[in-house]
């Protein structure tokens, strides 16, 4: 029988989504579903979330919505956007009555507007307001299955992991998470401006290791202005984007989870510049290591670049929204012009320096 994954944890018998949660085990069951994480008590991680991913047929995501369980979610549409062929044909629903999941969906929405999500996020995480109509769901997948992404794979990867010493002097390391797909003029400027003025001040800049988009500007601008450049990449997104020339290091790892395991234990500093679902699940997944007290973010400054358009419109105004709701004051640094950011990115890799004896 199929088997799809229930998200969530069960907090005790006054649970106020145990009801729920009840439901729709009941109709999985009857459905012909076999069920993972019944109980809520399974823990995921960088380390093994590919594997649930493979070993599953189907997701089901349950009210009260999470800081993990968004990026769980996220992560699930990252991997259909990318060809991610674990996924292929599989699922995601999210049960949203009592509306906990509305602050991702406009985030998801606001980034289609702006052109960094080009697919129809509503066709790939599902939306339903009764157990019901999970069901029902399910079930039009596994007759119709999933809407094509529209993407090409364009070139076949033969690389592999090389690594070269960060030169002494060095401040640090500052990870930039960014578009891979947006091409406007303007934008690119700044990433290649970002990428340059790391480099001049002796900051190492870490990057998803793509070659277009916003993330390739980043790395021409700090491989050309000397910088030590380093990323992360994996096969089937090598695939889809290329690698950028000149990287002074390179970890290639098997899946985007890993991935991103590596570019944040080697960073010392973050910056989030304009990005799409792949950036929304970077930026979670900061903040949930910082909830956890993990050794991965001890002392490490989050800077959101909330570039604003001719109208006026902050880039990441809904996610700054969602992220005050439930993160602690202090998680992160807003800068609202890009003249703000190496400020804001220095000042951060001194107060986490270590003091002088």
């Amino acid at each position: 029988m199929p088997k799809v994954r229930l998200s969530g944890t069960v907090t005790g018998a006054n649970d106020p989504g145990r009801g729920a949660r009840a439901r729709i085990l009941y109709l999985l069951f009857a459905g012909g579903w076999d069920i993972y994480n019944s109980n809520g008590d399974q823990r995921i991680s960088l380390a093994n979330i590919q594997k649930k991913i493979i070993e599953s047929d189907a997701f089901v995501f349950t009210p009260g919505a999470t800081l993990e369980d968004m990026f769980k979610a996220i992560s699930i549409f990252v991997g259909y956007q990318t060809l991610d062929r674990h996924l292929s044909g599989k699922p995601t629903v999210l049960l949203n009555s009592d509306r906990s999941w509305d602050p991702l969906l406009e985030v998801l929405a606001h980034l289609r507007v702006m052109g960094t999500i080009r697919q129809d996020y509503r066709d790939y995480l599902l939306s339903a307001d009764t157990a019901e109509g999970v069901v029902a769901l399910l079930d039009g997948v596994r007759g119709e299955g999933l809407p094509d992404p529209g993407r090409e794979r364009f070139a076949a990867t033969t690389t592999e992991s090389f690594e070269t010493e960060i030169p002494a002097g060095y401040l640090g390391n500052a990870c930039v998470f960014c578009s891979a797909s947006l091409e406007e003029e303007s934008y690119l400027a700044d990433g290649e401006a970002l990428g340059r003025q790391l480099a001049e001040n002796r900051i190492g800049c870490v990057s998803g290791a793509g070659r277009s988009g916003i993330m390739g500007a980043v790395v021409r601008g700090s491989v050309g202005a000397g910088g030590w450049t380093a990323g992360s990449n994996v096969p089937h997104i090598i695939e889809l984007e290329g690698l950028p020339d000149g990287l002074s290091s390179f970890w290639l790892r098997p899946d985007i989870y890993t991935r991103m395991e590596v570019m944040i234990r080697n960073s010392d500093a973050f910056v989030i510049f304009p990005g799409g679902a792949g950036t929304v699940q970077e930026l979670l997944a900061l903040m949930i290591f910082q909830q956890q007290n993990s050794s991965l973010m001890t002392g490490k400054p989050v800077v959101i670049f909330n570039r604003t358009d001719e109208e006026g419109h902050g880039f990441w105004d809904p996610m700054i929204a969602l992220l005050s709701a439930m993160t602690s004051p202090g998680s992160f640094v807003v800068a609202q012009t890009f003249d703000e950011l190496l400020p804001a990115v220095k000042a951060g890799l001194r107060s986490a320096a270590p003091a002088a004896a």
